[in-house]
């Protein structure tokens, strides 16, 4: 995962499209980050025993802290979450706190210490993914056990509190060390409240005001985290948008809602099936899929965060640079369309979709029409239409029942094609 911008919670939507590298030891076996421990007969391929011992052999030789940035940044990206800890406990920085960690592995070196370097000197503003469950924590579970046994953790035991002290010690030196932090991204999976969200979220306050802190440590936060998924309406305040299951979300509005009744969210996915490097995961989304997931998730009001699983020698393989590159080529032509919007006045569109910026209303059409496109319920007064990449002024009328677009004579661009309408 990569990317980030300091702003307000109420901001969010300018922020628009990050990504989030997750890079662990686990890239070597090309197995999902961390669930192998937990649910060994679901993510089968690794024991517990041979999941550890990859921290002996973890040395990415080949990152580049500068490419990885300067790579978001020509993907068109604004801001950068990176995984500091997953939930298997190893750390990827110098934490005085654990000897589980990458400067004790084969590559020795502090990758969150050269990433914020590389993020400060581009303007990349860069966050922090922190996992709250940690199977390596003694005060976390009895790890006597294997971690299947116990993986949500065992707050009743009388090590708990101490596990605390660690979480926010860990917290506090990724505040401290490594500069301004956009965000930190908790992931506390099930049963969140067990760990202080409130400690965590006073120690955030306290050391960085502008951080922005996401929904998952047991508190609602600045903001919502659908994964793999997109809502189907427009979160609005007080609504339940569950992470992983649309099927829980509630209060989720049909239609554009006042901007005091908007609650801020971005959706986290991944390029393939996997959360990490998965040389065999060959379930690539098109670059026309990722391109047409950010405009639905901005038509919505939210950021799109995409994961990126680098390689085990610290390297980006060529099928995500691919569409990262190509997600940037069409931002080049349309980013006005996604930087600084927000939700489009016209929600449910058959062809495509809609987001707004002041005066402006921008149309994504991903299925190109024939001739005439009628956008129906379109009430708002227009004063000119045109093609956003070239600029060619668009013919229009408008009716009680909608507006039509006379599109004959232009032709589709790749992956969306965005037609900029001026309000009167």
């Amino acid at each position: 995962m990569l990317y980030r911008v300091l702003l307000a919670a109420a901001g969010m939507a300018a922020m628009a499209y990050g990504s989030d590298p997750g890079v662990g030891p686990y890239s070597q076996a090309s197995v999902e980050a961390s669930w192998p421990l937990m649910r060994p007969a679901q993510y089968a391929g690794i024991s517990e025993g041979d999941y550890r011992a990859l921290a002996k052999t973890f040395n990415p030789v080949q990152f580049d802290a500068r490419a990885w940035v300067r790579l978001a940044k020509e993907a068109g990206q604004r801001y950068m979450v990176f995984t500091s800890k997953h939930h298997d406990g190893f750390c990827m920085f110098d934490s005085a706190y654990t000897d589980y960690k990458i400067t004790k592995s084969p590559y020795g070196k502090d990758i969150v210490a050269m990433l914020a370097e590389a993020a400060r000197e581009e303007k990349l503003p860069l966050g922090f993914y922190y996992s709250p469950p940690d199977m390596n924590h003694p005060g976390f579970r009895d790890t006597s056990k294997p971690s299947s046994a116990n993986w949500t953790g065992e707050p009743w035991r009388a090590q708990w509190p101490l596990y605390i002290d660690y979480m926010e010690m860990q917290v506090r030196e990724l505040l401290s060390r490594y500069g301004d932090v956009a965000v930190v991204w908790f992931d506390g999976l099930g049963e969140q409240r067990k760990y202080d969200g409130w400690r965590l979220h006073r120690t955030i306050r306290e050391m960085q005001p502008d951080t922005l802190i996401n929904n998952r440590i047991g508190l609602a936060g600045d903001y919502d985290t659908p994964e793999q998924r997109i809502p189907k309406g427009i979160p609005t305040k007080g609504a339940v948008v569950g992470n992983t299951d649309g099927s829980k979300d509630k209060g989720v509005a049909a239609t554009a809602p006042r901007p005091e009744e908007f609650r801020p969210w971005e959706t986290c996915m991944t390029i393939n099936g996997t959360w990490a490097y998965n040389k065999n995961d060959k379930r690539y989304k098109s670059t026309t899929q990722l391109v047409q997931m950010l405009v639905d998730v901005a038509s919505k009001g939210g950021n799109f965060l995409l994961n990126v699983g680098p390689t085990p020698e610290g390297t980006i393989q060529p099928e995500f640079v691919e569409r990262l590159r190509g997600i940037g080529a069409w931002l080049k032509l349309n980013g006005d369309s996604i930087y600084g919007t927000t939700y489009g006045p016209w929600q449910n569109l058959t062809f495509g979709r809609s987001t707004a910026k002041g005066k402006r209303v921008y149309l994504h059409v991903f299925e190109w029409p024939a001739g005439l496109l009628a956008v129906p319920g379109a009430a708002e007064k227009i004063a000119s239409a045109r093609m956003l990449a070239g600029g060619r002024p668009v013919r229009f009328s408008q009716k009680p029942e909608g507006l039509t677009l006379d599109l004959a004579g232009h032709s589709a661009g790749e992956h969306a094609t965005v037609i900029e309408l001026r309000l009167k």
